[in-house]
Order: structure tokens, then C-alpha cells, then sequence
């Protein structure tokens, strides 16, 4: 017996999904007959097994290119699996619970210079992504109200602001591991731990771009504005930290509160209904996600994706502005540090007992 599905542009309809479980259920031959006025590309997209449509996109649907962003390799039979360079600590629900949104006050003139900068990056990051505190709400007879004007925050505005500040959040980190560790070589000294913590914020907050690139895929203009800024952004990091990496350290921890209260406020609008496709019990995470995290059975909803990269978020601000608390060129990393008494609590890789607004260099050194 073999099925055959008539194919035409539309290829994520439920009779073409279910005709294709059951198929491959029972083990039959698949046949594909495309109708004749249908462009070719639908079976070719068919025939690759592509017929997943992502839920948002800032790009029209009928520029998506018939390809899986960050496909696994082709030419490796031999590889299974590669495991990430630096595995994810795992959170309980009642650590993330505990997030807070939190600010450090500007004490001395490296601060305010640190937080004016960071006002202005938001101010710049809100008018390319569009931002506004206006959302989208549920009234009280639980009907779904839009408020008047394009500029509203819903499921696809949250996407394109998320992807824009997670393609340079990644670029801190690495300017700052990589001076470091150029440092190290040249004057032939120790880093004393800082390179391995940075270059690992760097690398989470990739894997937070990698994770939301699953849901929506950018079109051309939002390409430029991400090749613009981290070019814009690289050189003024890498510069500025050469001239004073204290005030890089604190800058970032002002973006990280910034990022913190993001997420928070995502939270709170898949809470109250007003992200109706986020809070759809059906709507499924990537799989990226679940393995990078080790998000357990029964809590891989967004909601819950957005509390893990809260936290993540969270511990990068107490690990900045820690590190701006400290003597740049000789004091070691207290997050990986092993202390002398273990009674009194310390910084670490986790999030347990984590400081909002870092902690002060008489606690930690």
C-alpha cells in the first residue's frame, strides 16, 4: 500500500501532517503528487522533510528561505552529538523564582559615566527594535484588547527586540576574554580565572540568540542592524577596555539589570494573557533549549524558557558588577575561586545565593 498527498503551497495543513504520521507510523511509502498550479519549491519543501513553519518571523512568509538555520553537519557520519563547551548549571524553579529586578547606585564618576553609556545604548536599542511599554491586554470579561496604533508589544515585536539584544550581548564577554588573554601572553603573568568566566558569558549569551533564532528568522533589515551594531559596538568595547575595564565591567552590569527587567516584564505578560501564542499550552520550545538547560518534563513551556534566560541574565549583572568592585590586574576571579571558610557564603557558578548587585571586594577578597 503506499499514500500519496496531494501537495500544494499551503504544507503545514493538519490533513498533510496527519496523513504523514500515520504513514510513518505503519511504515508505508510516501508518494508526493503535486497539483500542477502549486510552485515547485512547496515539494521540494515536502521532499526535505521541511514542513515546520515558524510560529513568527520578521521576514514575510513568503521570502522564508526552504532551510533549517544551524543545520547539523552533513559530512560527519561519524559524529553524533557535540556536546557544549561549557555545560549549563541546572536552576530550580524556586531559585529562578527568586530573581528579582535590582539596580546598583552610582558611587563614584566611573559609574555615572558606565550608566549614562547604558542609557543611551537602550535609548538607541528602543528605537531600532521599536520598543514601548504598550501591550496588548486581556480586560476584565477575559477578551483579548489591542490598544490603538502599530506600536504594540506582542509575541513577534518581543522577538525582533530579544534576537537584536542577544546578537551583541555576546560581544562583552569575548572583547574581555580575549584582551585578557592577549594580556596574559604578552606580559607572561596569570590571569587569575577572569578569561574562563567571560568567555563564558559569551558564550551563553549565544546560546540564547541560538535558542530564539529557532522561533523567528530575521529578515535582510534586521541582518544590516545586527552587522551594524556589533561592528559599532565590538571596536567601542575593545577600545574602551584598554582605556578602563572597570568601567566596562560596571557598564555591562547596568545592561545586564536592563535585561533582567526585559524578561521580567515578558513574564509578566505570558502571566496575564497577553501573549496568547506564547501562553497556548501546544506551543513548543526548541529543542536546543531543553538540552542546553536540561529542562525537565513538564516545564518546557515559554514561560519557562523566559525564567531560565532571566536567570541567566541575572547572574551575568552580579558577576559585572562584582568584577567592577575589583582591582582589574590582580585580583583573582571569586566565582571560581575555592575559599578558606566555607561557613561564610561566597560567590559561585549558580545561582544559589547570588547577589542582585554583586558583591563588594572586602567580601569576596
Amino acid at each position: 500500500m503506499t499514500v500519496t498527498i496531494t501537495t500544494s503551497i499551503s504544507l503545514t495543513s493538519r490533513a498533510t501532517s496527519t496523513k504523514v504520521a500515520q504513514a510513518a507510523a505503519h511504515g508505508l511509502p510516501l508518494t508526493y503528487k503535486p497539483i500542477t498550479s502549486a510552485p515547485r519549491v512547496s515539494c521540494l519543501l515536502v521532499q526535505r522533510g521541511l514542513n515546520h513553519q515558524r510560529q513568527f518571523s520578521s521576514t514575510p512568509a513568503t521570502q522564508l528561505k526552504p532551510k533549517q538555520w544551524f543545520p547539523p553537519p552533513v559530512n560527519a557520519p561519524k559524529i553524533e552529538y557535540a556536546a557544549p563547551a561549557w555545560p549549563h548549571p541546572v536552576y530550580t524553579e524556586e531559585q529562578m523564582a527568586n530573581i528579582t529586578i535590582a539596580h546598583r547606585e552610582a558611587k563614584v564618576w566611573q559609574d555615572k559615566l558606565a550608566i549614562g553609556l547604558m542609557r543611551l545604548a537602550r535609548w538607541g536599542m528602543d528605537k531600532v527594535t521599536g520598543y514601548t511599554e504598550r501591550s496588548i491586554h486581556v480586560d476584565e470579561n477575559g477578551v483579548l484588547q489591542k490598544p490603538r496604533g502599530w506600536l504594540v508589544m506582542d509575541e513577534r515585536k518581543w522577538l525582533i527586540r530579544i534576537v537584536f539584544l542577544e546578537s551583541v550581548a555576546g560581544v562583552p564577554g569575548m572583547v574581555g576574554g580575549m584582551l585578557r588573554h592577549l594580556h596574559s601572553l604578552r606580559r607572561l603573568k596569570r590571569d587569575n580565572g577572569w578569561i574562563e568566566t567571560l568567555l563564558e558569558e559569551a558564550y551563553n549569551e549565544r546560546m540564547h540568540l541560538l535558542t530564539f533564532l529557532k522561533l523567528a528568522e530575521p529578515g535582510w533589515f534586521m541582518k544590516m542592524l545586527i552587522i551594524g551594531a556589533q561592528g559599532v559596538f565590538f571596536n567601542g568595547m575593545f577600545i574602551s577596555y584598554l582605556l578602563s575595564p572597570r568601567t566596562c565591567h560596571r557598564f555591562v552590569g547596568y545592561l545586564e539589570e536592563e535585561a533582567v527587567y526585559t524578561y521580567s516584564r515578558i513574564i509578566k505578560e505570558i502571566e496575564a494573557g497577553n501573549l496568547p501564542k506564547w501562553s497556548d499550552p501546544k506551543f513548543q520550545i526548541p529543542d536546543i533549549a531543553v538540552h542546553y538547560w536540561r529542562m525537565p518534563e513538564g516545564k518546557r513551556t515559554m514561560r519557562d524558557l523566559m525564567l531560565y534566560v532571566r536567570a541567566d541574565e541575572a547572574k551575568h549583572r552580579e558577576v559585572n558588577h562584582t568584577l567592577g568592585n575589583l582591582e582589574q590586574d590582580g585580583d583573582p576571579n571569586p566565582f571560581i575561586s575555592t575559599y578558606k571558610d566555607n561557613t561564610k557564603p561566597h560567590p559561585g557558578k549558580g545561582i544559589d545565593g547570588m547577589k542582585q548587585t554583586g558583591w563588594e571586594r572586602e567580601e569576596v577578597i
